[in-house]
Parts: structure tokens; sequence; C-alpha cells
């Protein structure tokens, strides 16, 4: 059995779309083809349904994808049990992005600590201006962030925690005493943004434009979310940020708005995927328990 068309048919069967599935797989969309192609002549029939609009699972293809899919995992395991020993050291790092995914970090440690004593937990904050160097540099074995994060090097889990978008205004601002806005409002506004920020993020949480096509002033102004904030203060430009703001970031002259028609900022567990430890992976499984059984923030 060929490894590859087995990576490449789970890849297809999470993704349902060539492009995505050959940016994860580093290949071209021609080579998962190929590689779909040759499993399906493999076992005997279709995996796939495709159109031109869509791919979707057949039945066999489902069949195939439940049976693989545990089997699959416990490879992943047994290379990551490899990786720790290789590694020799009994310490997982810990990266969280916010005073609020910090809170939600430390309950998992807690839980994860009770299941794996033996192994340290090092925790240490992740800046906007360098989202991904402390985890492909391997000083991070695994991160909470702000979605999207759309790295073809780095995995990502489910979702873990939800928190609603605000703008941050001047208390002298012209919005400062509405209680809600929309994004139209932010027409001809100079929204204010973290330097180096992927363009992909910013284009989901940081638009250019409102929803009616009227343009936003966007504006790289610093590389520090306190100052950031500092410059909203001064009257510089507004900015959008996670409702956690108003209660971790409090200034006598900033105020925090809803605002109504934005996706709230979602936060999931990211590694590197060549290279995972065990303990990543027993982390990433004991945050989705405790996720489980906790409120999540809406």
């Amino acid at each position: 059995m060929n490894w590859q068309e087995l990576e490449t048919f789970l890849t297809l069967a999470e993704e349902l779309h060539f492009g995505r599935a050959a940016d994860r797989l580093h290949v071209s969309r021609a080579r998962v083809s190929q590689m779909t192609q040759a499993l399906e002549r493999r076992v005997g029939g279709p995996l796939f349904e495709r159109t031109s609009r869509r791919v979707a699972l057949t039945p066999l293809g489902s069949q195939l994808r439940e049976d693989l899919d545990l089997h699959y995992q416990g490879i992943l395991v047994a290379l990551a049990n490899a990786a720790d020993s290789a590694r020799g050291d009994g310490v997982l790092r810990v990266g969280f992005s916010s005073p609020l995914v910090s809170e939600k970090v430390m309950t998992v440690v807690e839980a994860f600590r009770s299941e794996h004593p033996r192994c340290e937990v090092q925790i240490r904050e992740v800046h906007l201006s360098d989202r991904y160097g402390a985890l492909r540099r391997g000083e991070l074995d695994i991160q909470l962030i702000e979605l999207p994060a759309d790295e073809p090097d780095l995995t990502m889990g489910p979702v873990l925690l939800r928190d609603p978008t605000v703008l941050a205004v001047s208390s002298t601002h012209r919005l400062a005493g509405r209680t809600a806005i929309s994004l139209e409002e932010l027409a001809h506004e100079t929204l204010l943004v973290i330097d180096s920020l992927p363009d992909y993020f910013l284009h989901r949480h940081m638009p250019d434009r409102t929803p009616s096509g009227r343009p936003i002033h966007r504006k790289a102004s610093t590389t520090y979310w306190q100052e950031l904030l500092a410059l909203v203060a001064a009257g510089e430009g507004v900015t959008i940020a996670a409702a956690q703001g108003a209660r971790y970031y409090p200034r006598p002259n900033l105020i925090y708005l809803p605002i109504e028609d934005a996706p709230p900022l979602e936060y999931a567990l990211l590694w590197r995927t060549a290279g995972v430890s065990a303990r990543a992976l027993a982390f990433s499984r004991v945050a989705l328990e405790v996720s489980a059984a906790l409120p999540r923030k809406v």
C-alpha cells in the first residue's frame, strides 16, 4: 500500500476540495488527482463524486475513511511518541495569544497535568506580529491563537473558543456614544492594524471595504497591541478587536462598541504538521474534552 495515496485520500476527504488538499500536501492538484485515481483502482470503485461545483465522498469513500481514520491516527501517535523519545525531554511548550486565551490554556493545563503528572508544561505569549515564528522555530509545541491560520506546514485543531468582535474608538470619536455599530459605519474611517499580519487574516477581520463596497482606510501602524490602543485613544484611528479587550485593556479614554454584523473571533490549537509530539496531541485531546464540558464564550 502506498502511504501517499492514503494521506492524499484522508486529506481530500477532509477538505473536499482538490486545491485546498494540494496546498496542505504541498503538491499539485494533478498529483492529488493521480493519487486518488490510483487508490480508486486499488480499491476497485469510486471514492469521490466529482462535479464542476463540488467534491463529495461516495458511500464506499465514507466507509474507507471511517475504517482508516483510527489506524491513521494511531500511526501518527506512534511517530510522535518516537519523536518524543528522540528529544528526550519531558516538556510541553504551549503558546497563547491573549488574556482570555491564557485562561483557557491554564484550564486545559490543569486537566493535562492530572493525566500527565511527569510532563512539565511551560507557557508563553504569542504576539500578533509573530504569530507562527516560535512554533516553527521549535520554541513552542502547540499554541492557541486567533483564526484564520491558513499555513500549509501547520495543522489546526477544532475551534475551542469564540469571542464577539468590537470596535475600539476614542472617547471623543463620533461613534463613542453608540451602544453598537455595523460594519457599514466604518466607511471612510482609518482602521489601524498591526504590522505584518497575514493578508488572509486582515481580509477576514480588518476589511478595507464595507459590505456595500465603500472604502475603509486601512493603516498598518505598529507591531504591538498596547501601542495600537494608545494610538486609538489619541484619536489617530479606530481598530477592530475582540470583546475581551473591554475587560483586559480598559482605558478611561477608550470605548469598545459591539459590531452587530461582524463574525466573532475564533481560537483553535495549532501545531507543526511535521514532527508533532505525542504530548502536543495529548494536550489537544484534553483541550477538546475540557471545551466540551465547559460553556463556550459566544
